[in-house]
């Protein structure tokens, strides 16, 4: 009778990844971090409806923009670009400056047939905003070591329309009472609001707005 051999077991590979994360791929996740815990007291605002959910919900979002900042600096600092650290930054950024304001503002009572359609747009712009940059930034770079400036807005602005949901809900703006009410057109309601999640994705995508990287 033929016996088998055993076949050698492979190295274990615990961890692998981790070790292959840089310093500042840590901020990066920390961004993302900051985005998921932006969603999640948004939900816990809907079910709560303290106004302290909606604040750290809001509060979130220039906390992931201060880890984003320093994720590029320390990357450049300790010369550590890599494929994955540009990666990791375009999903973080999704997550917190676009699907997190998106969802902020559907509890802020942006919750229209056409609301739903704009935010969704809003964040589709910051998904291909940062796909192009991803594929163009070498390019744009000329061989230095970050661009000399954006095509389009960059995706972190967002920021100020959160800042602009936090200020409403200071001032109890928000639901029901919400900034230029709700309009009615054909089947579905639009509150004016959103139009601002509407400018700020159009002008993600442009192609003509060149701003200087700082």
């Amino acid at each position: 009778m033929k016996k088998t051999k055993p076949v050698p077991a492979k190295p274990r590979q615990h961890f692998s990844m981790i070790r292959g994360f840089h310093l500042a791929d840590f901020f990066t996740l920390a961004n993302a971090a900051c985005g998921v815990a932006t969603v999640l007291f948004a939900i816990l605002y809907v079910e709560s409806r303290a106004a302290a959910h909606f604040f750290a919900a809001a509060a979130m979002a220039p906390a992931a923009l201060v880890f984003d900042v320093l994720d590029g600096r320390v990357a450049r600092a300790r010369h550590t670009h890599s494929a994955l650290g540009r990666e990791l930054d375009s999903l973080a950024d999704v997550i917190s400056f676009g699907v997190a304001p998106a969802a902020l503002a559907f509890v802020a009572g942006m919750r229209g047939g056409w609301d739903a359609l704009v935010l969704i747009y809003f964040v589709c712009c910051g998904v291909s905003r940062l796909a192009r940059y991803n594929v163009t930034a070498e390019s744009l770079a000329a061989g230095a070591d970050k661009v000399a400036y954006f095509e389009g807005t960059p995706i972190p602005v967002s920021v100020l329309l959160t800042a602009v949901l936090a200020f409403a809900a200071w001032q109890e703006r928000i639901g029901a009472n919400i900034y230029g009410g709700a309009w009615t057109i054909g089947p579905w309601q639009m509150h004016p609001l959103v139009l601002l999640f509407a400018l700020s994705g159009t002008l993600m995508i442009s192609k003509t707005l060149r701003i200087p990287k700082l």
